[in-house]
């Protein structure tokens, strides 16, 4: 079947076009046209400048290097045969040649060069036909136009990117007739495809190289890549040091079982031994004393018949974000503190009041036994139902300058009646009082709730040492006890609301005197060994006069 399309007959072919034969013909019948004398050397008034040829040779830098390496192993194979190979870009212009040492100079003498650019004002060449058809193509002998291309028989091939669609140039072939072969075309097809391979390849090779790297070069994950087995192929040094601080070197791990990593191998077992990931699993360990916490990742890598090449973890340090999530904790502990303060605080105060009044009336006409410490006793009510009103209500805070030792000493005065009642010894050494800028009352509260511990850490008696004296700029205060002492855990846990080990505590004193100390820029240090007793170190800035 035929039809005519641009002056092209077309026929049924094995590619649907015109044939190879046709095309030729047309191609030298427009040079005829055009006047071109076939006895001359073909012109080639289009090339690259060098500028734009280095520009070009840069682009396509992997794909000539790829093409000399093919064309080495091609000479190398013996095969005797004196031939040229080039690469052309989509447009047509040579960016290298490679082979035969003599027939690159005939080449060269025919004006065919780098930066030569082959189209169809040229005269018929399979670089051109090959780009316009998108197909190999060949001209042998007599195919040429020129007569002094005649002797000559050139192949071409397109390569393309990598959706196999856009040609991106051409790999031609050019030898002496008498070494002409109809196979020279199917090799020079093979090497094309070689090289889209070979192109591909490298790409992805980088592209995971690149990956590789991003995720082994993170200062925020540790990443351990194991083999089927479990074998140690690669970790990072973010993952040596969260999991092995002590020891930096890798290489005492790779090759090594990941099982003899105790946080993380039973995880590593579940992905090989069962197939399951691993994703989001907490860990807690504990570090140079230090308690730490993260969040690891263990997932396999199959290859394409489904089989497991790797098993690849990730470990995240999240110890702040837990720490984050504590403060958050304890700060909706203090809202709830506060709701249950307001309320507290208004339920008892009216009735203290009332009682304390009642009780000042009584006095007067009867004096009252016992009645200095019946009302020391609603005083320190009323403090207590302050300290709930400092929690659930902030308080307008009053800051004057004040003679810390002249409020210590009130204090003691005042917590010297319970003292005496509970077997308890309290001794001073007041070396040093200095000026502070302080709310009056609620250093009190500080004092007395600190006083009010160590007195309950002596049930049975005991003794508690205050000693005043100034260090490095903070009046310094220090109450010291002999008594039960904490553990670890609960000295962890001190300022944190509703956290006590008293029957009756509330577990907010020590909340309230850590709320104060930081609106007076306070500092306070805390000792204990459960058993030997405990120490409160309270520091206070200094006020000059």
């Amino acid at each position: 079947m035929k039809r005519n399309i641009k002056g092209y007959a077309l026929v049924e072919n094995q590619y649907g076009e015109i044939t190879d034969r046709e095309i030729i013909q047309d191609a030298k019948q427009q040079c005829k046209d055009k006047g071109m004398n076939p006895a001359f050397l073909p012109s080639h008034p289009d090339r690259l400048d060098p500028e734009a040829l280095a520009a070009r040779r840069e682009k396509y830098k992997e794909y000539i290097e790829v093409t000399q390496m093919f064309v080495r192993k091609f000479l190398s194979s013996g095969s005797g045969n004196p031939v040229i190979i080039t690469l052309t870009d989509d447009d047509g212009y040579v960016l290298d040649l490679a082979g035969d040492p003599a027939i690159i100079e005939t080449v060269r003498e025919l004006g065919i060069g780098e930066g030569l650019g082959y189209n169809e004002h040229n005269g018929p060449s399979s670089v051109h036909l090959c780009l316009r058809h998108k197909r190999p193509f060949r001209l042998v002998g007599e195919d040429h136009y020129h007569h002094i291309l005649q002797r000559m028989a050139c192949y071409s091939a397109p390569f393309r990117g990598e959706d196999g669609s856009r040609i991106l140039g051409t790999l031609s072939l050019m030898t002496d007739i008498e070494h002409e072969h109809p196979h020279l075309l199917a090799l020079l097809c093979t090497m094309a495809d070689s090289l889209e391979r070979e192109m591909f390849t490298r790409k992805q090779n980088t592209q995971l190289q690149t990956l590789n790297q991003v995720l082994m070069d993170t200062k925020y994950h540790g990443v351990i890549i194991t083999d089927d087995s479990g074998r140690i192929l690669k970790m990072n040094d973010c993952s040596l040091r969260l999991l092995c601080p002590d020891d930096g070197d890798r290489s005492n791990y790779v090759s090594r079982p990941i099982f003899e990593i105790p946080p993380i191998s039973r995880y590593y077992e579940q992905v090989i031994h069962k197939g399951e990931s691993c994703i989001g699993a907490e860990l807690t360990m504990e570090l140079g004393g230090d308690i730490h916490h993260y969040m690891l990742d263990v997932q396999p890598v199959y290859d394409r018949e489904g089989n497991l090449i790797r098993v690849i973890g990730t470990l995240r340090d999240i110890t702040e974000m837990k720490r984050t999530e504590e403060v958050l904790r304890n700060t909706e502990k203090l809202v709830f503190a506060g709701q249950v303060a307001v309320s507290i605080a208004h339920e008892v105060r009216n009735p203290l009041t009332t009682v304390k009044g009642l009780l000042q009336l009584a006095h007067r006409d009867n004096n009252l036994r016992h009645y200095d410490l019946m009302m020391s006793e609603l005083e320190r009510a009323n403090l207590i139902v302050g300290e709930f009103m400092i929690l659930g209500k902030p308080q307008a805070t009053v800051f004057k300058l004040e003679d810390c030792g002249g409020i210590l000493e009130e204090v003691l005065q005042l917590f010297e009646i319970q003292t005496d009642l509970n077997d308890i010894e309290i001794t001073r050494t007041l070396e040093q009082s200095a000026t502070i800028r302080c709310d009056r009352n609620q250093i009190k509260q500080v004092f007395l709730n600190i006083l009010k511990n160590a007195m309950e850490a002596l049930p049975y008696g005991g003794h508690i040492h205050v000693r005043l004296d100034v260090w490095e700029g903070y009046q310094r205060i220090t109450f010291t006890d002999n008594g039960t002492g904490m553990t670890e855990d609960v000295l962890s846990r001190i300022v944190e609301p509703f956290h006590t080990t008293k029957p009756e505590g509330n577990g907010l004193g020590m909340m309230i005197v850590h709320r104060i100390l930081e609106t007076h820029d306070g500092t306070m240090t805390i000792r204990s060994e459960a058993g030997k007793g405990t120490s409160v170190e309270i520091g206070l800035p200094i006020q000059d006069m």
